[in-house]
């Protein structure tokens, strides 16, 4: 039934799917990793309960997620072999030593010291505890620097060459580390994870206060989501801006598609708020702009000259309505964060942090925001690429695996029917975690390993019961 169908497209589509739910989980943990050992920081310090009970609440949900996020991610590594053998036998020599160092650095110490973290309060002590948490936050921080840094060097591949078979090996590591666009996104992605976790704590933190707002655990964390809010959203703004600035510089189709300019403006180009690209057409219908405002915008002059898509073979032409859509959700919600902050801050300064069900609600309705701009951003950015893989050097169609069209579709659906029973699952269960209020005496992840095996053979048992008589 899928003869007909393009193998490639099926293959970039499996990957989409998998990494649209990977991706929201990683965003998560490492926002909440650094979370838990604030949280951790200020009991030690202040030895009030309420931040003791918070710690164990989220780690809870914190064990969950991670472990949902490893499930996900370990699917994408397969992918490069069976749907983009190509792309893993050329760009290897560069992309296989930064997974690899990942895993050497990340893994091994979130591995390390993941077990004691969960289970480990009670058995090491408050100080090594902490300092576990702390190791986890790290290791989840340096998970996005290898990850990112393998992403934006195929965004902007600098410190390469190519042997005689065709492959991309590195000749400077630094440079294919710290390529152009890797300290903009790493500074983009990890604000969007801090975001995307005080999102969801707050959105908790605000539901149980519409039902009793003198909850102690509750009004904690809901201030400190909402100072989160107020103070990084609009600092993700900002990053965003210099952002998009460097991916003009080296990017610049991207930025066509995402700011819809089909034509190129020579007296400065519009900034379109919205519209219908028309690709076949090569235009924007029922296009709502503001004149010389994308020029000011991206080149800082009402009057710099823009070039459009008009400039660029149309084989070279990302999706533009795609790219276009997904880059205005990213930013619309981007907004509306920093709207709920300065809401937040309003009311702080009024006293009625607690208490408004204005802001609760809103709050409320803020939760999926992040993933959601997390998502959208995805996808602008790897949209905004095509049609390459290695921008400018390796063609997404030569990047596949030589596979027939019913092959790929065949292990998409599984794919789908597989995530859609265990992801589902999983978040259920998160929700209910989420829909109980941490309480006193909150206690965090169980084991039933005993702390010290002593006493528990059947020798030592026999023992005791004769003992016993």
């Amino acid at each position: 039934m899928f003869e007909g169908w393009d193998a490639v497209v099926l293959a970039r589509a499996q990957f989409a799917f998998t990494m649209s739910f990977h991706i929201i989980f990683p965003a998560f943990s490492i926002g909440l990793a650094s979370y838990l050992a604030v949280l951790e920081a200020l009991w030690l310090w202040t030895g009030r309960e309420v931040f003791i009970n918070l710690f164990n609440y989220w780690l809870k949900i914190f064990a969950v997620a991670f472990g949902m996020g490893v499930v996900s991610g370990i699917v994408m590594s397969y992918q490069f072999g069976t749907n983009w053998s190509a792309f893993s036998d050329k760009t290897g020599p560069v992309i296989g030593p930064l997974m690899a160092y990942e895993v050497l650095t990340a893994f091994f110490l979130e591995a390390g010291f993941l077990g004691v973290m969960l289970f480990g309060l009670d058995r090491v002590g408050p100080k090594l505890h902490f300092f576990a948490t702390l190791m986890v936050a790290v290791g989840t921080l340096i998970s996005a620097f290898w990850i990112l840094s393998a992403n934006s060097w195929m965004q902007t591949p600098t410190g390469h060459a190519l042997n005689a078979e065709g492959q991309f090996i590195a000749v400077d590591w630094f440079k294919v580390i710290f390529n152009p666009s890797f300290p903009y996104r790493l500074v983009h992605m990890v604000l969007a994870a801090y975001l995307t976790t005080a999102l969801v704590v707050g959105a908790v933190g605000a539901w149980h206060l519409l039902r009793d707002p003198h909850l102690a655990g509750p009004r904690v964390m809901f201030s400190m989501a909402m100072w989160m809010a107020t103070i990084v959203a609009p600092l993700q703004i900002l990053a965003g801006d210099q952002h998009g600035l460097n991916t003009l510089e080296h990017q610049p189709v991207k930025i066509m598609a995402m700011e819809g300019h089909f034509q190129s403006h020579k007296d400065g180009a519009p900034l379109i708020l919205f519209g219908w690209p028309n690709q076949a057409a090569g235009r924007m219908d029922y296009a709502i702009e503001v004149p010389k405002l994308g020029s000011l915008i991206l080149k800082h002059s009402l009057d710099a000259p823009m070039a459009g898509l008009d400039t660029v073979p149309r084989e070279n032409w990302p999706p533009v309505p795609i790219t276009f859509w997904s880059f205005r959700i990213m930013v619309g919600m981007g907004l509306l964060m920093v709207g709920l902050g300065l809401l937040s801050l309003l009311m702080r300064f009024r006293g009625t942090l607690h208490n408004s069900r204005l802001l609760h609600m809103f709050a409320v309705a803020m939760a999926p925001s992040g993933f959601i701009a997390v998502l959208a951003g995805w996808i602008t950015t790897e949209t905004g690429r095509q049609p390459f893989t290695v921008y400018g050097l390796l063609r997404t169609v030569d990047s596949a695996s030589p596979l027939a069209a019913p092959a790929v579709a065949s292990s998409l659906i599984a794919f789908i029917i597989v995530y859609f029973v265990v992801f589902t699952a999983g978040v259920i269960y998160l929700l209910r975690l989420m829909a109980q209020p941490p309480h006193h005496g909150e206690e965090g992840p169980r084991s039933d390993v005993p702390a010290r095996a002593a006493g528990i053979t059947p020798a030592a048992g026999a023992v005791a019961e004769g003992a016993a008589r």
